[in-house]
Order: structure tokens, then C-alpha cells, then sequence
């Protein structure tokens, strides 16, 4: 190994690095939240409505319509990654992979890339948390699921819209998920873009059910007669509506709109970003490596009208 395996990438030059660890987080990647990228430092997403929108016609000019603009700000918080690593652990499996050992599509050229890799991974992982529950607290930006709280508690999420939930199983997360489809808004329901993004319990439950053997399951053999058997993966619906299959969000926890809803920014391009690999061999005489990373990411959604919340 090379006596220094320092590097250092800053502002725009760190893009690709910050992307990897951000967007590979599981409800990024699959596409299920729309991605603002670049947001320097805030993003004001102006929402609108109207009634009395359509009138009989006359000659003159006439506005009659009551129109409501309201904002809604997307503003990422920074956010960083410190960290010491020790080369003796990861150098042997880093050279592994350089041999053709290792299942990966691309092999890092350099040990400074292999733990950078490393460390992507855990930050995907932890964005993908609090994109669905961050607290919003020193360390984390506020989640979805954090935001439709404050609605729930200042109640300006529609009534019929927030379902208090009951703890899912294979025998009721038929009729819960039915109560959920029964609240979507008819201005909403149907739209090519629309998911119930669920917990993972809340998938494993509806899986087992459509397996059938059960009183509220299909009965019989379940799905295509295949019993347990009949899920290898794949998509999920129910009545029409699909399901969107999250790592981060709360068991027993759905919400329900449409992704163009909802929003995920981070200035990808921004000063603020900086990813450095630092050998601390030559100042110290150790073999731990300092890894630093610097980012912006945050949540937020447009309409709170267009947005079922089922929580418990």
C-alpha cells in the first residue's frame, strides 16, 4: 500500500461522492420522492388553490375566483461525517476485491476510494431514516413522517386524512390499507404517480396475506394458487394503487400521495460540500484513516390537502 492515501474533494468536486452516499438511499433510488438538487440554501415552493375557479361567461373581465398562495420551505441542513477508520481493518478486503474476489459491478482503483465507498454506504442508510422519521434535532434533518405530526398536532391536515392506526398483521393490513385507499382525495386518486409508501412490516404483512390460509388472506392457495410461495419480488399494489416499499419510515406507519409531492434537496454542487481522506500515518504514526464529509440534505412537501397519513 501507498505510504499516503490522502484525498481531498471540495465543492463541486465532491458532487459525485456526496450523490453516492445521499441518493443511494433506498426510497431515493427507487424513485419514489422527487430530488431538488442544487439547492444552495433554501427552495420556496410557493402552493396554490382556488375555489370558484369556473364562472358563466360575460364580456367583461370579472375576477371572481378566491385564489390562496401559501409557501413551503425546502431548506437542507448541514450536515456532516466524521470519522476515524483504521486501514489494518479494511485493506486486506480492499486488495481482495482488486484480485476479482469481490460481486461488485465497479472495483475502486484506490484504497481512498474503496472507504469512501464504505462510508457512502452507512450515509445512505442514515439518510434513508430520516428522510421518513429525522427528529429534526442537532444531528438530523426533520422526516416526513416529523412534519405530519406537526400537522396532526396544529390539525391542519385534513381530518379524514389522518387515520390513527392499529399495530399491522398478515389477518387486518388488508382492511388498514383499505382505510387508507377509502381517504385519498378524488382530485388525487387515480394520478399515474401516486403510492402508499409503507413500512417494511406493513409489505411483509400484505405478502403473507395474499399467500392466502388466512381469514382476511385470499383463502385457499392465495395468489396464482402458489401459496406462501407466490411473491419472488417485484412490485406491490393494492386496488389500483401502488405500494412504495420503505426502509426508513416507522413500522405500522403509510402515507399516501403522489411523488411529485414530495420533495428531497441537497446542494449536490455546493461550496459546502467536501469529502477528504486524511492518513494520519505521517503526523501520528498510526494507521487510522480520517474520513470527513460535508453535505446539505433535507424533506419537505408541497400540499398537506393531497396527503393521507396513517401513523399510530
Amino acid at each position: 500500500m501507498a505510504d499516503s492515501i490522502s484525498s481531498s474533494y471540495a465543492g463541486e468536486f465532491a458532487g459525485k461522492y456526496i450523490a453516492a452516499a445521499l441518493l443511494s438511499a433506498d426510497t431515493l433510488d427507487g424513485g419514489g420522492i422527487t430530488i431538488k438538487p442544487n439547492v444552495k440554501f433554501k427552495e420556496t415552493m410557493r402552493t396554490l388553490a382556488t375555489t370558484g375557479l369556473v364562472k358563466n361567461a360575460a364580456c367583461d373581465f370579472s375576477d371572481a375566483t378566491d385564489v390562496t398562495i401559501a409557501d413551503r420551505v425546502l431548506a437542507p441542513k448541514e450536515l456532516q461525517v466524521n470519522l476515524a477508520l483504521c486501514k489494518k481493518d479494511f485493506h486486506n478486503q480492499w486488495e481482495a476485491e482488486q484480485m476479482g474476489y469481490g460481486a461488485f459491478d465497479e472495483l475502486p482503483a484506490s484504497f481512498s476510494d474503496y472507504l469512501i465507498g464504505y462510508v457512502a454506504s452507512k450515509v445512505a442508510a442514515t439518510t434513508e431514516e430520516m428522510i421518513w422519521q429525522g427528529a429534526g434535532t442537532t444531528d438530523e434533518f426533520e422526516g416526513i413522517t416529523k412534519l405530519l405530526d406537526d400537522e396532526v398536532t396544529a390539525s391542519t391536515i385534513p381530518s379524514s386524512q389522518e387515520i390513527t392506526g392499529v399495530a399491522i398483521t398478515a389477518s387486518n393490513v388488508i382492511a388498514q390499507l383499505g382505510r387508507v385507499v377509502d381517504a385519498i382525495p378524488s382530485r388525487v386518486y387515480g394520478k399515474e404517480d401516486l403510492y402508499i409508501y409503507v413500512s417494511q412490516n406493513i409489505a411483509r404483512a400484505y405478502v403473507r396475506a395474499l399467500g392466502g390460509f388466512g381469514a382476511d388472506g385470499l383463502g385457499g392457495n392465495g395468489v396464482n394458487n402458489a401459496g406462501t410461495t407466490w411473491f419472488n419480488g417485484g412490485d406491490l399494489a393494492f386496488d389500483g394503487v401502488k405500494l412504495f416499499v420503505c426502509s426508513g419510515i416507522q413500522d405500522d406507519h403509510m402515507v399516501c400521495t403522489q411523488k411529485s409531492n414530495l420533495f428531497f434537496g441537497t446542494g449536490l454542487l455546493s461550496d459546502h460540500n467536501e469529502v477528504k481522506v486524511l492518513d494520519m500515518a505521517d503526523l501520528d504514526g498510526s494507521q487510522n484513516v480520517r474520513f470527513v464529509m460535508r453535505f446539505t440534505a433535507g424533506v419537505q412537501y408541497g400540499f398537506v390537502d393531497d396527503i393521507v397519513y396513517y401513523h399510530d
